[in-house]
């Protein structure tokens, strides 16, 4: 097949979703597609186009299995401005129509385009290229927008509100087929399609490389690089508004026998630095290499899954993944019954509290850190199910057959 990738971040970019995505395209590769790849230079890291990568508006190259196009992504210094972040997203995904469209040469037929979100605005440019270049148009969910934003707070104008839900609902009739992470998302994305169209959603859940991610020493150059003894507790990933922080940085005050870490940046990283300012055993680090995510995960010994009250539903953190493939135990505070909920509670790899409650991570981390063994039983429960069921060429195959089927509705004839 000859397929066009649409995403916000790729490699050598940092974000999760650049390295879910860069990962998909190698196992299709692998499998002997063509790919052309329309994303961004390199921001992530620090919201600013890294060094090596200015000067032009859109940079191209080619590789074995095809193409890569990478537009500049207009990035806000300031992550907490939705308006100019939105405002990027727009720019971003203006240009990436006619780049897109022209990705592998000329305008010729694709076989499929593969469009990520967020941002959602890119569904839409996934679905008008597809139906330009005769091909079938596949929209990724990694979180189920505006939903997730609404429920953190993060937009409360009604209009913006109504706008976005206008723009998320046509979007998934725009798209032949939409993948969701879990069946949570499954049921709030199948909810809002007309019900002839609801067996076009499909769940595919995130991969985790079980060859890269492999268990380490808990005593290893990280730990002693930011001097970290005792039980430590981790955050690692993007230090948003989704995540429930506060939570942790509360818990820290309760427990000064176990050293918490935060490892990573986001929007929310500024004011929880001043929250926890005081806390002896709350060390704040920014993202790695990705070469040291190993090493990273292993200084832990207990990784923390927080997410705010209601967004189960909405949004899958990746985070659980990789800390089982590291064979570290996870508290997981997440609404009961969501896909995180079912998957520590059925692995046996950890522990569930409710989200938002303080005091509930609290008396799981007590419980938790003072037993060692547990911890490592736990911790060798969840390697056995990222290895046996989360395998990148896994989910590189389901890919391939969600791109290659072929149209069944009528509105998706060519």
């Amino acid at each position: 097949m000859r397929i066009v990738v649409i995403c916000p971040h790729f490699a050598p970019d940092t974000a999760p979703t650049g390295t879910v995505m860069t990962r998909i395209v190698a196992e299709l590769a692998d499998r002997g597609h063509e790919l052309h790849v329309v994303s961004s230079l390199p921001w992530y890291r620090e919201h600013a186009v890294e060094d090596g990568w200015t000067g032009r508006l859109v940079r191209r190259q080619t590789t074995d299995w095809g193409s890569i196009s990478r537009i500049h992504p207009f990035p806000a210094a300031d992550k907490a401005n939705l308006l100019r972040r939105a405002i990027a997203f727009i720019a971003f995904s203006i240009i990436a129509v006619p780049v897109a469209l022209t990705a592998g040469g000329r305008p010729r037929r694709v076989d499929a385009v593969l469009a990520m979100s967020p941002p959602l605005t890119l569904g839409g440019v996934g679905a008008l290229v597809a139906r330009l270049r005769s091909g079938r148009a596949v929209f990724n969910i990694q979180d189920v927008f505006p939903d997730a934003a609404v429920r953190t707070g993060a937009i409360t104008n009604r209009r913006v509100i109504a706008a976005a839900e206008r723009l998320e609902r046509l979007t998934y009739r725009l798209s032949d087929t939409v993948t969701v992470l879990s069946e949570d998302l499954r049921d709030n994305v199948s909810a809002k399609m007309p019900a002839e169209r609801r067996d076009d959603v499909a769940v595919i859940a995130n991969f985790v490389d079980t060859d890269l991610i492999t268990p380490g020493p808990r005593d290893n150059a990280y730990r002693r690089e930011h001097d970290l003894s005792g039980t430590v507790a981790m955050y690692a990933g993007n230090v948003g508004f989704s995540q429930s922080l506060d939570t942790v940085i509360e818990a820290a005050r309760q427990l000064d026998d176990i050293t918490f870490v935060i490892n990573g940046d986001g929007a929310a990283r500024e004011r929880l630095e001043h929250q926890a300012d005081g806390l002896p055993n709350v060390r704040f680090v920014g993202y790695q290499a990705p070469d040291r995510l190993a090493e990273v995960l292993a200084a832990a010994d207990i990784h923390l899954v927080p997410l705010r009250a209601g967004l189960g539903s909405v949004s899958v953190p990746s985070k659980t993944y990789t800390a089982l493939a590291a064979a570290r135990p996870v508290i997981a505070a997440v609404d009961p019954g969501t896909a995180i909920d079912r998957l520590v509670t059925d692995t046996a790899c950890g522990i569930c509290v409710a989200p938002d409650d303080t005091e509930a991570l609290v008396g799981a981390l007590r419980e938790l850190a003072g037993d060692p063994e547990r911890q490592r039983r736990l911790g060798e429960s969840g390697r056995a199910w990222a290895v046996d069921h989360a395998s990148p060429a896994a989910v590189g195959e389901a890919y391939e057959r969600v791109l290659s089927r072929r149209p069944v509705n009528p509105r998706s004839s060519r």
